[in-house]
């Protein structure tokens, strides 16, 4: 063989030692509604922006469907809420603290399935009872303790099935006392919401970080006594992605601190109601958060 060849191929097998190789991309998932979209965009940007390649495969399907996902390995992390993880997972004790069930569901998912949660945001998603201004301000009502003496002279709506859970009306019940004097069945959240506002129910349920909150100035009555468990959203990663790439909980352990349920329901309203794509309104977020 000629020298010049063999020089060539030796030069060119140099070039392709001192070449890195690509890193693989970070495979990002969600589940099926709003918030979900919106927060893996804010991930999967943020992971771009700090130089790691991302492939995007949001609107997975419900909480299972994500998870399996996940232990499958077709998706390397997606958003989750502690309290749903705990529940639908890890099937245990709803009750206690949020540092308590972030902590059991870390614990389980690591010894288990090989999964780990990073920071978690301050984002909780949890059930929210809501009542109107000037309701709250005619009943003195801050707190659910303080719904509990005058429930029998209001109206409360819901779907179906919160009359029968043991956080619905049975939990209200023996942790508050509260026994409302109509309960009306409204299947979907946006009637809910539509109901209270036009005074047709005095109080109702939805949850934290819808945007209706917000749009409607809706006052949200504090869970005092911990009825309802916390949902707080945190990044759930695969260990080995993270063993690979330890880069990644830097990025996302940065993003969770900036994400609380006011600014998430911005957000959520920029997409529903201002039929913002979820990618645009993830953008225009992590600008406005210096990113």
């Amino acid at each position: 063989m000629n020298f010049r060849i063999l020089a060539s191929i030796a030069a060119l097998a140099m070039v392709g030692l001192a070449m890195p190789a690509q890193a693989q991309a970070v495979k990002i998932g969600s589940k099926n509604f709003t918030e979900q979209f919106v927060v893996a965009e804010i991930y999967a940007q943020a992971l771009e922006k700090a130089g790691i390649p991302v492939e995007r495969r949001l609107n997975l399907g419900a909480t299972l469907v994500a998870h399996t996902a996940l232990t499958n390995g077709e998706i390397d992390l997606y958003p989750e809420y502690t309290g749903t993880a705990l529940a639908a997972v890890v099937k245990g004790d709803l009750s206690g603290s949020a540092e308590k069930i972030y902590g059991e569901v870390k614990d389980y998912y690591e010894k288990n399935l090989k999964l780990t949660l990073l920071e978690p945001t301050k984002i909780n998603n949890g059930y929210a009872i809501i009542t109107l201004p000037e309701t709250a301000e005619k009943y003195k009502l801050k707190t659910l303790s303080d719904l509990g003496p005058v429930s029998k002279d209001l109206t409360f709506g819901a779907e179906a099935g919160f009359g029968d859970r043991k956080d619905g009306l049975p939990g209200l019940k023996q942790v508050y006392g509260i026994q409302f004097k109509e309960f009306k069945i409204f299947a979907k959240l946006g009637i809910r919401y539509s109901a209270l506002t036009s005074k047709d129910l005095d109080v109702s349920y939805g949850f934290a970080t819808d945007w209706q909150i917000s749009d409607n100035k809706l006052v949200v009555l504090a869970d005092d006594k911990n009825l309802f468990p916390p949902y707080y959203l945190v990044p759930v990663v695969r260990q080995d992605t993270l063993a690979k790439n330890p880069k990644i909980a830097d990025v996302l352990n940065k993003i969770s601190p900036l994400l609380n349920n006011e600014n998430m329901r911005t957000l959520n309203a920029k997409v529903d109601r201002d039929k913002e794509e979820p990618a645009d309104v993830a953008a225009e977020f992590l600008k406005s958060q210096g990113i």
